[in-house]
């Protein structure tokens, strides 16, 4: 790596990942035919790659509206002060219907993903739960009703 942070790749790592995030479960000797490379350089490459960071693990993607899941929504959450994120982001974790938490800047200090049965289940969350946190000053919802573009982020190109 070069500055600690990134790690530098070419083409075919690009492939590698490209394919990867297509299908995490495609075989190395797969991915390998497609890029014209051999077995033992995807296995090698991918490795190189889980050790330094690159690939954290792999998934699946469920569609949980097909488990009963029909609410999604963004909380804007507002702390009494900036140093109560170290002791909210613990309690957050603890909340089965949290699935992303970003700290951001602008209007709000956390801004939180939540997934929920039903409208009424994410206002008990809200209510009961979220908003009993001591260190929550204030909170905005959003109710997201479709999410037509859902996708990993484009992968740098290659550096030279």
């Amino acid at each position: 790596m070069e500055d600690g942070n990134t790690y530098p790749i070419d083409k075919v790592d690009r492939e590698i990942l490209s394919r990867l995030l297509q299908d995490s479960r495609r075989s190395y000797q797969d991915i390998a035919r497609e890029i014209i490379v051999s077995g033992g350089t995807i296995h090698v490459r991918t490795n190189k790659m889980k050790e330094a960071g690159v690939i954290k693990g792999s998934r699946i993607v469920v569609d949980f509206t097909k488990l009963g899941l029909e609410v999604t929504a963004f909380v804007g959450i507002n702390l009494g002060s900036a140093k109560d994120y170290q002791t909210v982001l613990p309690k957050l974790k603890k909340l089965k219907e949290i699935t992303e938490v970003h700290y951001t800047t602008g209007e709000y200090s956390l801004f939180v993903k939540v997934v929920t049965r039903s409208t009424r289940d994410l206002h008990l969350f809200l209510i009961e739960r979220l908003q009993a946190i001591k260190e929550i000053q204030s909170t905005e919802t959003l109710i997201s009703l479709d999410n037509p573009i859902q996708r990993d982020p484009a992968l740098p190109e290659p550096q030279e």
